[in-house]
C-alpha cells in the first residue's frame, strides 16, 4: 500500500496555506458582502488617512502597484471610494472613503476579528506574542 505523501512543509508553502486559511475565514465572516481582505487593507488605509494617493495606499498596504490600482479603481465602482484629480498636481488621484466604504470597512473589521481570533486560537496562548512579532518582522523586512 502507497505511503500518504507528507504535507508540504517549505516556508513559501505553509506561509501561502496560512493565507489561503486567512483568507477563506475573512470571507466567510464577510458574508454576502463582496469585500475581500485586500479590499478591506486599502478601505482601512484610506479611513487611516483621507486624501491618499494610489501611491501612498501602495505604501501603506504593501500590495505592488498595478493591483493598487486595480482594487481602488474597483472600489470606486462600487462606492466605497471617491477618486479625484489633485489639484496642484492633475497627474495624481486623491482617493476618499465614502460612507458606503465606511459600512463596508466595518463589516470587514469584524470579519478580520473573527477571523484572526479563529486562527489564533490554534496557537497556544503563551506563544501568540511571539508569533505575531515573528509575522510583523517578516511582514515589514526590507528586501536586500
Amino acid at each position: 500500500m502507497p505511503q500518504a505523501a507528507k504535507p508540504l512543509s517549505s516556508l513559501l508553502h505553509l506561509l501561502h496555506r496560512a493565507s489561503q486559511r486567512a483568507d477563506g475565514l475573512f470571507s466567510r465572516n464577510v458574508r454576502d458582502a463582496d469585500l475581500t481582505p485586500r479590499q478591506f487593507a486599502v478601505l482601512q488605509a484610506v479611513a487611516d488617512n483621507n486624501g491618499l494617493s494610489q501611491t501612498d495606499i501602495m505604501a501603506a498596504t504593501g500590495i505592488d502597484r498595478s493591483s493598487t490600482a486595480e482594487l481602488v479603481r474597483r472600489l470606486v465602482t462600487n462606492g466605497s471610494l471617491q477618486r479625484r484629480r489633485k489639484r496642484r498636481d492633475a497627474r495624481i488621484y486623491v482617493v476618499r472613503i465614502t460612507a458606503q466604504g465606511r459600512d463596508m470597512l466595518g463589516m470587514g473589521a469584524g470579519a478580520t476579528r473573527a477571523a484572526e481570533d479563529a486562527l489564533l486560537s490554534s496557537v497556544p496562548a503563551k506563544q501568540r506574542q511571539a508569533f505575531l512579532a515573528v509575522l510583523t518582522t517578516i511582514a515589514i523586512a526590507q528586501n536586500p
